[in-house]
């Protein structure tokens, strides 16, 4: 049963490296005709290499003949130099080939990442996503390449050697009729049983990455706990898990290679006792045999190779199989018709949500149950409540990185399924929990929104986010370089420079989700402060744990457990929604909250 299941599976990922193959080597078809034409030519001239050997020794060798031994040799020469000269113009064009199908494919795999909603995202793995755009990409670029070098030469090549053989002679050709099955069978008993393990290598290799970006991304914290031994351990254990499956593929390697050279020298040996007995009864001629030997070597060596073509097109096929579900993968946000924009003028209402309920698996626990509000355009929401409320989860429907289970989520009176994702985004600007920044410059990450905005928009931008001070102390300023994930910047810098980041373009809509959690208060009130004083157009939403961000809000959302708790004015809610009195009390003193 298992052999059925890995034979289809083999088959299948055969189908989709073909798929592949076809759809990117589309562009590049007369470089790889040319590759294998030149490919052809080489293995003519080395298929005249051994009828050249056997004259030089029958007619300059045994005929003491030093002029003919001179013209043969020049000719070996000569067939050798253009053989070169056509290697180099194959392995050229494959390289142009194998090279333009990895940078396509990578490209096109990165466009369908980033075009690829949020839970096709968690559906993969970043880690899996990850190793498919580097080790399974480079996979099929190597059977790419490998395919235009060695595809024609080494089928070609065992063919014609064969034919030669046995029209130098049939009887020591019964020799080769044993030897090539014997060769073969090895082969084939190595392969039914190597096979399985590409596939599970891949999978294993995953699980590697995994462990690496969990370690990599949680330094400190691993440090802070002492646990490097044990993620250490862990690490080994998954690194050694990838390693025996290596290794099992390299003992059935290490038997193979010994076996078959085992064959081929017992044959090589029954040929020359055979080829012996009929020289010297006159039958053949040294050069013959000589000949012989050559052809049986020639074509047993590209079983061999033949052999390893058909690993790496295994490995190349689980590979490809492996990209095609990505690429095939068609995205949970489908972008909308569209509308006109000037439709938005009119609008007065900016967020309103209908009965909307959320899940992250299909059949799930749900994260939001039948949430319903309105909020009018200029309006600022604070929404607060206990971890696992389903706070960013509302924040993630409005932008649209998930859809709604059930109910409607309307953007400026309009269905945000109905909106392209492009113009949603341009006017709604999301500040996530954990501050994202990239490698560059300040400037930069700061134009991602508007990237023709000029300086003085972008420190205008640094003002209202209480950045501009230590951006100022920097020696470049706007041109100071960021490193990767902002690592230069501390916690509460980075998270100032993305809310920036999302004030530059003047969205219509900004999304603050627990975006000042490392903001010391005298700095966050600073903050709420100059966001108040803004375009007094801009709707805004405040996510946070601290009732002092939110209870300055036009109305303040309470949120528990996926449901609404209370919506209203601070005043209102604490003195109708008991939950909300409690997290007030816990944060502040009576007279604080009373105020």
């Amino acid at each position: 049963m298992r052999s059925d299941s890995g034979w289809h599976r083999g088959e299948k990922g055969g189908v989709r490296l073909l798929e592949l193959m076809r759809t990117y080597l589309a562009a590049y078809r007369v470089k790889t005709l040319l590759g294998m034409v030149g490919k052809g030519f080489e293995v003519v001239f080395e298929l005249m290499v051994p009828v050249v050997v056997a004259r030089m020794i029958d007619e300059g060798v045994a005929g003491h003949n030093a002029s003919v031994v001179v013209r043969y040799g020049i000719l070996l020469a000569a067939l050798s130099v253009l053989g070169y000269c056509f290697t180099l113009f194959c392995q050229k064009m494959a390289a142009l080939v194998s090279q333009g199908v990895g940078t396509r494919l990578r490209r096109d795999l990165y466009e369908k990442v980033n075009a690829l909603g949020a839970s096709d995202v968690d559906h993969f793995g970043t880690p899996s996503l990850l190793t498919r755009l580097t080790n399974d990409t480079n996979q099929v670029q190597v059977a790419v390449a490998l395919g235009i070098r060695q595809l024609v030469r080494w089928p070609f090549l065992a063919v014609g050697s064969m034919a030669a053989a046995l029209a130098i002679d049939l009887e020591l050709g019964l020799i080769f009729a044993v030897c090539t099955p014997l060769v073969a069978l090895v082969f084939w008993l190595a392969m039914s049983r190597s096979v399985p393990y590409y596939r599970m290598m891949q999978a294993k290799l995953d699980k590697v990455s995994v462990i690496c970006r969990e370690a990599l991304s949680g330094v400190r914290v691993i440090r802070a706990f002492r646990r490097e031994g044990s993620e250490a351990k862990r690490f080994v254990a998954a690194a050694n898990d990838q390693a025996d499956t290596a290794i099992a593929v390299g003992r059935l390697s290490a038997v193979l290679s010994p076996a078959t050279f085992l064959v081929m020298d017992l044959g090589v040996v029954a040929i020359l006792w055979s080829g012996a007995l009929r020289v010297s009864v006159g039958e053949l001629t040294q050069g013959e045999v000589v000949a012989f030997v050559n052809y049986m070597t020639q074509t047993l060596l590209s079983i061999v190779y033949v052999a390893n073509l058909i690993v790496v097109f295994t490995r190349g096929a689980a590979s490809g199989q492996r990209i095609r579900e990505v690429l095939d993968t068609q995205p949970a946000l489908a972008d909308g018709s569209g509308f006109d924009a000037q439709e938005l003028d009119g609008a007065t209402c900016a967020l309103q949500l209908e009965g909307v309920s959320f899940s992250y698996a299909q059949d799930g626990q749900p994260v939001l149950s039948d949430v319903s509000l309105s909020l009018g355009r200029g309006e600022t929401l604070g929404i607060i409540g206990g971890t696992g409320s389903g706070k960013s989860t509302l924040v993630n429907l409005v932008c649209r990185l998930y859809d709604a289970t059930d109910g409607t989520v309307r953007v400026f009176g309009h269905d945000v399924r109905e909106w392209r994702l492009g113009d949603l985004r341009s006017h709604v600007a999301l500040v996530p929990q954990k501050a994202t920044l990239v490698s560059g410059s300040i400037r930069s990450n700061l134009s991602w929104r508007d990237p023709r905005a000029s300086d003085g928009e972008l420190w205008h931008a640094l003002e209202l986010a209480q950045a501009a001070d230590f951006v100022r102390t920097k020696p470049s300023g706007l041109d100071e370089t960021v490193e990767a994930g902002g690592s230069n910047f501390s916690g509460g810098q980075r998270q100032r420079l993305t809310i920036a980041r999302a004030l530059v373009g003047q969205p219509d809509l900004l999304l603050l989700d627990d975006s000042a959690s490392a903001l010391d208060f005298a700095t966050d009130a600073r903050l709420r402060a100059a966001l108040r004083g803004r375009d007094p157009g801009t709707t805004t939403l405040i996510v946070s744990q601290r009732v002092s961000a939110v209870m300055g809000a036009d109305r303040i959302l309470v949120l528990d457990h996926g449901r609404v708790a209370g919506i209203g004015t601070h005043h209102d809610l604490l003195a109708s929604c008991g939950l909300y009195g409690e997290i007030c009390l816990s944060q502040l003193s009576a007279k604080e909250a009373c105020a």
